[in-house]
């Protein structure tokens, strides 16, 4: 894997990673763009063996608030993301792209205007006729206003519904568990991005259209979602492979929202199958 710092257009920065750089010779790249609550770090093991199956580069990138890359500007929309895309995509010369969950609402907007070839998604976390709802805002702001973050975050979590059982836990005992796990990686990743998080679950409402503007998307488009994952995936995955005649659509069986970051075989075989062509 090679690291490097490339600069966009409006003078930021973005910490790239490529896998299988080495194979470049053998064709364009896979794009990846990330979810909300995580690094790029967090896709090694899918990035390495989606790039060992398809014999290609994978280039994976720390968006904006995450690593070395520039902070989140304050006027934060889903257009600065969709122009980052834009850059990274240019400097590997790479026109397939894979968006999981919040980076599937990226592509999904950004495919409609970028070139882009091949697109693939995860659980995308698009807002088609108003699927993605976020009444949790206010009572997130409350806690973080009073500076329980613990709290907060439990608010995050039960909100999205992306975390499984933890998810499912009463507020008060995540709370609790939040304060347990404040000093593991993971507890500090997640209290560290849940304020660029709730930025990024705003715009993605702020974007939300009915499905017909997705008939731009690239003709060969995948859509993937977890047979474990929460429904608003599924209703908005639905909406736009029914307007959109040259889609698939899978549920990947015993998958959830992790189900990326856990990359298991047969969602590596999927994928490769659809980049090959």
């Amino acid at each position: 894997m090679t690291r490097e710092n490339i600069k966009t257009p409006d003078g930021g920065t973005l910490e790239l990673f490529s896998t299988g750089a080495e194979l470049a010779s053998a064709g364009s790249g896979v794009v990846v763009v990330p979810a909300s609550m995580v690094t790029a770090a967090d896709y090694t093991k899918f990035a390495q063996k989606l790039s060992a199956a398809l014999g290609r580069p994978v280039h994976t990138f720390n968006r904006r608030g995450r690593g070395s890359s520039s902070p989140q500007p304050d006027d934060y929309t889903l257009d600065a993301d969709i122009r980052d895309l834009d850059a990274v995509m240019k400097h590997t010369s790479s026109t397939d792209v894979f968006g999981h969950s919040f980076g599937g609402a990226v592509a999904l907007h950004a495919a409609r205007t970028l070139p882009v070839e091949r697109l693939a998604v995860y659980d995308p976390a698009v807002s088609v006729n108003h699927s993605v709802k976020a009444d949790w805002t206010a009572e997130y702001e409350r806690a973080t206003a009073a500076g329980d973050d613990d709290r907060a975050l439990a608010v995050l979590t039960k909100g999205l519904e992306t975390g499984g059982a933890f998810s499912r836990m009463p507020l008060s005992m995540l709370t609790i568990a939040n304060k347990l796990t404040a000093g593991t990686h993971v507890g500090k990743q997640m209290r560290e991005l849940m304020r660029t998080g709730v930025r990024e679950i705003k715009a993605i409402i702020a974007a939300d259209m009915p499905a017909e503007p997705f008939l731009e998307l690239p003709l060969e488009t995948l859509i993937v979602v977890g047979e474990k994952s929460p429904a608003y995936f599924g209703v908005a995955c639905g909406q736009i492979h029914d307007v959109l005649s040259g889609s698939s659509y899978t549920i990947l069986q015993g998958s959830g929202h992790d189900g990326v970051l856990r990359a298991p075989d047969k969602l590596i075989t999927e994928l490769s199958d659809f980049f090959a062509g």
